[in-house]
């Protein structure tokens, strides 16, 4: 059916996307409760946090764990895909042939996970949709869907494959494993997690995974999906070895979707490009989450998505608010009979002279704490960064004290034995 067009009024606030921006901009503005909000999400799911798509994968959590908090009613909720924005008339197209005006449109759009470019991997024969279809068995891994499609693959996989060690690769490798299947993890690059910590870090990461059941290969890689009717059989790395699998994971990244934006000749970057106060070239559009570049930066992690969903709550509310970029502070916990903890914050690497490094490792505890701390013009030191594998169950005061900027007080080694008990350590 379709609906008549809305004549768009200045009350309203459309939102496009359910994810973690868009359900928590709306969240916010029914706080302020000044503005009709409509948010129209093309996920057949529940909204979700995305973090923990791993531990439903595990086995660990049930997937309704993983369900963020329901809208408040003054939230309309409508599932349908938005096809187009006519910046003209102010309003935006769905593909059930409805369309909705809006007074400020916000975009909350997400991002799409990065297929690699593999031989074998799409069908060339093919025309139309079916040209783009994945083999039976290789599966993308970012939403609830992804979950429960390799999910359902589990009872007939006996080989799987991992491509990729960021976040997402390993942590679905972990998953896998925990769930019984032998895991190959295959990285391009030189070690686990090579944007977020450094390679002492990524070993210990290493071993880890290693007792976990998953079979870890760094500087390995991928360059073809082997198939047999379009079915997964395997891949062939770039030496020419060929791996048996019958469940191939594809988690090397993720691009911003901003199609929309781009066909409403919005200017795009690496992502929606945006202002402090995260609007678009059109004053009546923003955008915030995954999609949304900002000061060159597309953050693509759940905390700057957080904050950004806050600061235009505000700003869609009439009060004063800018948005002055985030502070990034990755943390990934594996868990298992013997869990694992990671974060990485700011600077893992000193980047002048008036950078020190302060280490305490002990790879017998599979513990390893750096920190990066910088001298300040009055002779005092700050904290600007640092990279934690380990037990990291008081990791609060160290992270504060890095993102209020505050003056360290005491030797850094005091802060890194608060966050835990460490022997055999060292320090420069």
């Amino acid at each position: 059916m379709t609906a008549a067009t809305d004549t768009p009024g200045t009350a309203r606030v459309v939102i496009v996307g359910g994810g973690t921006a868009g359900h928590r901009l709306a969240q916010q503005l029914a706080l302020h409760g000044e503005r009709e909000v409509l948010l129209l999400a093309e996920e057949e799911h529940p909204p979700y946090n995305r973090v923990l798509l791993a531990e439903v994968l595990s086995g660990r959590y049930a997937p309704e764990v993983a369900a963020l908090a329901s809208l408040p009613p003054q939230v309309v909720r409508r599932r349908t895909r938005v096809v187009r924005v006519d910046r003209e008339q102010r309003r935006v197209l769905c593909d059930d042939g409805s369309t909705v005006g809006y007074g400020a449109l916000a975009l909350a759009t997400g991002s799409n996970p990065v297929l690699p470019p593999l031989r074998g991997l799409f069908d060339e024969s093919r025309t139309g949709r079916e040209r783009h279809e994945l083999p039976c068995g290789v599966f993308a891994f970012r939403t609830m869907t992804d979950c429960a499609d390799i999910d359902a693959r589990l009872p007939r996989s006996r080989h799987a494959v991992v491509v990729g060690g960021g976040l997402l690769g390993v942590s679905a490798a972990r998953a896998l494993a925990a769930r019984g299947i032998p895991v190959l993890l295959a990285h391009q690059g030189e070690y686990l997690m090579d944007r977020h910590i450094d390679s002492s870090a990524a070993e210990l990461l290493r071993t880890h995974l290693m007792g976990q059941g998953v079979e870890v290969h760094t500087e390995c890689r991928v360059r073809s999906v082997l198939t047999e009717g379009r079915r997964v059989t395997g891949v062939e790395l770039a030496d020419g070895f060929r791996l048996e699998a019958d469940l191939l994971v594809l988690a090397v990244g993720v691009r911003p979707r901003s199609g929309l934006a781009r066909a409403a000749r919005l200017a795009v970057g690496q992502g929606v490009l945006v202002d402090d106060r995260l609007r678009t070239g059109d004053p009546h559009i923003h955008a915030v989450g995954d999609c949304a570049e900002h000061r060159g930066v597309v953050y693509g992690l759940a905390g700057p998505a957080l904050e950004q969903a806050d600061v235009l709550a505000r700003v869609l509310s009439g009060k004063p608010a800018e948005y002055r970029g985030s502070r990034l502070l990755t943390r990934l916990t594996l868990n298992s009979a013997t869990p694992l903890d990671i974060a990485a914050f700011g600077s893992t690497e000193p980047t002048g002279p008036e950078d020190r490094v302060v280490r305490l490792a002990d790879a017998g505890r599979r513990s390893y704490r750096k920190v990066i701390v910088r001298r300040t013009g009055d002779g005092g030191e700050r904290l600007v960064g640092g990279v934690l594998l380990g037990d990291l169950d008081t990791l609060g005061t160290l992270a504060h004290t890095w993102a209020d900027d505050q003056d360290l007080v005491s030797h850094p080694l005091h802060l890194l034995t608060d966050i835990g008990t460490t022997t055999g350590g060292t320090s420069r």
